[in-house]
């Protein structure tokens, strides 16, 4: 799978998420993370809530049932999930995003 991502981002320490089909890229601040994540096959979300989270889709498409209300988000599409709220969903091989995360330790970095 080629990466739409460039260098620099390749470049950032990798995410551990346990998601099969799924690269991750981390950038961490003292209080959130950034995480740039491409998926090479379907995955489907289990229901959960956590930390607010704001993405932004730059390839693909995303089902995402949020508070029980289902959304299709494709490219160029923005969607935020209110921390505590539950949600679910879809998401499709060769969906890209970027995604905020208002939690320093949503994800760690990756062992190689």
């Amino acid at each position: 799978m080629v990466s739409i991502f460039p260098e620099p981002i390749l470049n950032l320490p990798g995410a551990d998420i346990p998601l099969e089909g799924v690269r991750g890229y981390l950038s961490q601040g003292s209080d959130h993370q950034i995480i740039f994540m491409e998926f090479s096959q379907d995955v489907e979300l289990p229901r959960h809530a956590h930390e607010s989270q704001y993405g932004i889709v730059l390839e693909g498409k995303i089902d995402l049932v949020i508070d029980n209300v289902k959304h299709t988000f494709t490219k160029g599409d923005r969607y935020f999930i209110p921390a505590g709220v539950m949600h679910s969903g879809k998401i499709y091989a060769g969906y890209a995003d970027m995604t905020f995360f208002n939690q320093k330790d949503r994800y760690k970095i990756k062992n190689k």
